[in-house]
């Protein structure tokens, strides 16, 4: 009884840390939107972008701070996820968990720009000439596009919708959940994946842009996550995937019938 225990116990562990994770993340990103109008500003020009910044001071500095790394929580969960499932050694859910964790290190640093560099390129742009404006436009626009829309937005998402597109899939083909939670992943994740139109135009001119993607696909994914960590911390997970039980090949039910 002791492994199943231990089993079930890191099931809500890993359960819970979902739900915190996503719940977490939601409030901080609902503070930054509120004060510093996220993420439409993303899109808005240094001109824009800077003055505000620094207008917002210290304490957006910290909001960044921790939407950052309430985002980051994710990544616990995601290392504990094929333990959890008593799927260790699921060669997908192996390679979808390094993808995982990666996204969430990739995200970070998205995130982390915003307190580390952004904050000196805001109070340089304040206080300077036009000339000292116009190379900090130049500096703005290159860690922005690289920090933020490529490693962020670009890789940061695709690498976790293919996490939660493999981790839909896994869910759907072992049974170790129940089937509507793999087919939900995989849809969300579809939507999800719409916004790449948004960051390609970015670099693109006239790429295809559905406003609505970002805003609808970020929180059906955030429901999702969510939804799985309620599922991991209310329902058992199977013990084994079916037929993992039979001690050899099944015989056919004639021989069966004159054992």
């Amino acid at each position: 009884m002791a492994p199943r225990r231990t089993t079930r116990n890191l099931q809500r562990t890993t359960g819970a840390l979902f739900v915190v994770g996503a719940v977490a993340f939601a409030l901080a990103a609902s503070v930054l939107s509120a004060t510093f109008d996220w993420p439409d500003i993303l899109r808005e020009p240094a001109g824009v972008v800077l003055p505000a910044f620094a207008d917002g001071g210290p304490s957006l500095v910290w909001t960044w701070f921790a939407t950052a790394w309430t985002y980051a929580i994710i990544a616990v969960p995601m290392l504990l996820l094929p333990a959890a499932l008593g799927l260790r050694e699921d060669p997908a859910l192996r390679v979808a968990t390094a993808v995982g964790a990666a996204s969430v290190l990739l995200s970070l640093i998205g995130f982390l720009r915003w307190v580390f560099v952004v904050p000196p390129l805001a109070r340089a742009f304040v206080a300077g000439d036009a000339t000292t404006r116009a190379a900090v436009e130049g500096a703005w626009t290159a860690q922005h596009q690289f920090g933020g829309a490529l490693l962020g937005e670009h890789l940061g998402q695709l690498l976790v919708i293919a996490w939660s597109v493999t981790v839909s899939v896994v869910v759907m083909r072992t049974h170790a959940l129940p089937r509507w939670l793999g087919a939900g992943g995989v849809v969300v994740s579809a939507l999800y994946l719409l916004n790449q139109g948004d960051i390609l135009a970015t670099a693109v001119p006239g790429f295809p842009v559905w406003e609505l993607a970002g805003l609808l696909g970020s929180t059906a994914w955030g429901l999702w996550v969510a939804a799985l960590g309620v599922t991991l911390l209310l329902r058992r997970v199977r013990d084994e995937p079916p037929g993992a039980g039979r001690s050899g090949p099944a015989l056919p039910d004639a021989v069966q019938a004159g054992a």
